[in-house]
C-alpha cells in the first residue's frame, strides 16, 4: 500500500482511525487490567467456598483436617482452620479467624472476607459444618496477584492486534474516502489544461459523490461556454471581415488610381460607412468587457424614471419617424422614483428602442411604457410590431451573437451584441430583463424590472 503524504486526507484518516482505535484499545485495556485482580480474587474465593463446603460435610472435621493439612494446602499455599462447636479455633488459619468470624460460622452462617495470618494477607473463606462447627480456608494474597499478573500479561497481545486492527481499519477506509476525491481532482486538473468532454465517476461516499457529480456539471458547463465561446468569435470574425475586405478592396482600387474622379465622393462615403461599421463592432465589443470589469461604474441616486422616459421619447421620436415608425409612450401620471443610475437606464432603453426599430417595418408601432407594480417595483417595457420571436428564439436571446447568426440575410440587424450588453447592464443594476415573443403589437416585448 502506498504511503500516504503528510497532510494529504488519506494521512489524517490514517492517523485519526488509528488514535480512535488505539484510544478505544487502551480504555478496554485499562479497564481489562483494572478488573484483573478483582477477577483472580473472584475465581479463589469460589475455589475456596467449594473446597470448604466440601470439607464441612466430613463426620469428624478435627481428625480429618488437622491430620491432613499439608495433604490439604499442597502448593497452592491453602492453610485451614477449625472450629469447633464449643468456639474453639484450631489449624494453621487459626490466626486469620477472628471472633467476629467464629460467631458468624457458630450462628451457621458463612464467611467470605480477608485478613492476616502472620505478616501476610488472606483471603478468608468458613462454612458451617454440619455437626455445629465450621470449616476455615485461607490462601494468601500472593497467589491472587499472581493469577492476576498472568490475566494482564495475557492482554498484551490482543492490544496489539487491537492497535494493528484500527491502523489497518483506518487505511481502508482512507482509501475508500480518498479514491473518489483523488479522481476528481485527477479530472479538475486535467480540466484546467484544456481537456473537455471528461466524466468523474460518481462513488464513495455521498460527499465524494456530490463532488463528482459538481465536477461533471462544471465540465459540461465549460465545453457550452467555450463552444458558445467559439461560435461568438467566429460571427464576430465574419461580420468583421465583411466590411474589412470591402475597405481593403476600394483602398487598393484608390491606390492604382482605379476609380474615376467622378465616383471618388462615392467610394468616400462607402469608406466611411464600413468605418463605422467596423467602429461600432469595437465599441459593441468594448462595451461587453467593460461591463464583466469589477470597476464598471453605477451610481445609483433617486431617479424621475417618468421624466427619464419622456427625454428618452424625445430623442427618438426623430429617428423613428424617418424609419416610416410610430413612436407611442404609455406612462402613469406623476413620478416614478427609483433608486438607480438614470444614465444606465437610458443606455439600457437606448439598446431595447434601437433594436425594435431595426426590426420593425414600415408603418409599425414602437411602445415605450413606464408602469409601478403591485409590488412597488418599476416596469420599462418595450415593444415592437415586427416578426417578433419564438420560443427557441427566447432561450438564446440574451446570448451574444445567437439571434443575428439565426437570422442573418432573412432580418435586418446589428452586430449582435445588443441584447447581450442589456442584459448585463440590468444586472449590474440590479434590474432584471425578460422577453416576450409576441407582446400587444405583434412583436417582441422586452420588460426591464427596477425593484421598490
Amino acid at each position: 500500500m502506498r504511503r500516504p503524504r503528510a497532510g494529504s486526507l488519506t494521512g489524517s484518516l490514517v492517523l485519526l482511525a488509528t488514535v480512535v482505535g488505539a484510544t478505544a484499545v487502551l480504555l478496554a485495556g485499562i479497564a481489562a487490567w483494572q478488573t484483573a485482580r478483582s477477577d483472580a480474587e473472584s475465581q479463589y474465593r469460589e475455589r475456596l467456598a467449594r473446597q470448604a463446603t466440601v470439607l464441612s460435610l466430613a463426620p469428624n472435621l478435627s481428625v480429618l483436617l488437622l491430620d491432613q493439612a499439608q495433604r490439604l494446602t499442597g502448593t497452592t499455599g491453602v492453610q485451614v482452620a477449625v472450629v469447633a462447636p464449643g468456639g474453639q479455633v484450631d489449624g494453621p488459619a487459626a490466626g486469620a479467624v477472628t471472633s467476629a468470624d467464629r460467631d458468624a460460622l457458630l450462628a451457621g452462617r458463612t464467611v467470605s472476607t480477608t485478613g492476616s495470618l502472620g505478616d501476610r494477607r488472606v483471603l478468608v473463606q468458613g462454612h458451617p459444618a454440619g455437626n455445629g462447627g465450621a470449616v476455615v480456608l485461607a490462601q494468601p494474597f500472593t497467589e491472587v496477584d499472581a493469577a492476576a499478573n498472568r490475566m494482564r500479561g495475557s492482554l498484551t497481545l490482543p492490544l496489539v492486534a487491537g492497535l494493528i486492527g484500527a491502523a489497518l481499519a483506518g487505511a481502508l477506509l482512507a482509501r475508500r474516502i480518498a479514491r473518489p476525491l483523488v479522481a476528481a481532482a485527477g479530472v479538475a486538473h486535467r480540466l484546467a489544461a484544456g481537456e473537455r468532454g471528461l466524466h468523474c465517476e460518481a462513488d464513495g461516499p455521498a460527499e465524494a459523490r456530490e463532488v463528482a457529480r459538481a465536477l461533471n456539471t462544471l465540465g459540461a458547463a465549460l465545453e457550452r461556454s467555450e463552444r458558445r465561446q467559439r461560435d461568438f468569435l467566429t460571427s464576430v470574425s465574419h461580420e468583421i471581415r465583411t466590411p474589412l475586405t470591402a475597405l481593403q478592396g476600394y483602398a487598393e482600387a484608390l491606390s492604382d488610381g482605379v476609380v474615376e474622379p467622378g465616383q471618388q465622393a462615392q467610394v468616400g462615403q462607402i469608406l466611411l460607412t464600413e468605418t463605422k461599421r467596423l467602429d461600432r463592432f469595437v465599441s459593441d465589443l468594448l462595451e461587453l468587457a467593460r461591463l464583466d470589469a469589477e470597476d464598471f461604474p453605477v451610481t445609483r441616486e433617486p431617479t424621475d424614471l417618468a421624466a427619464l422616459t419622456r427625454e428618452t421619447a424625445e430623442a427618438w421620436d426623430q429617428r423613428v419617424r424617418q424609419d416610416g415608425l410610430h413612436l407611442r409612450v404609455e406612462r402613469t401620471g406623476g413620478p416614478v422614483i427609483a433608486v438607480t443610475d438614470g444614465f444606465r437606464v437610458r443606455q439600457l432603453l437606448d439598446g431595447l428602442i434601437g433594436n425594435a426599430v431595426r426590426v420593425s417595418p414600415p408603418g409599425a408601432p414602437v411602445v415605450l411604457a413606464l408602469r409601478r407594480t403591485e409590488t412597488g417595483a418599476a416596469e420599462l417595457q418595450v415593444r415592437d410590431g415586427g416578426p417578433g420571436l419564438t420560443d427557441d428564439d427566447l432561450e438564446v436571446a440574451f446570448r451574444p451573437g445567437a439571434l443575428h447568426a439565426r437570422y442573418a440575410g432573412t432580418r435586418p440587424g446589428g452586430t449582435g451584441l445588443g441584447l447581450a450588453i442589456t442584459q448585463r447592464l440590468a444586472d449590474r443594476l440590479g434590474a432584471t430583463v425578460t422577453v416576450r415573443g409576441h407582446g400587444p403589437e405583434g412583436g417582441a416585448c422586452f420588460t426591464v424590472t427596477l425593484g421598490p
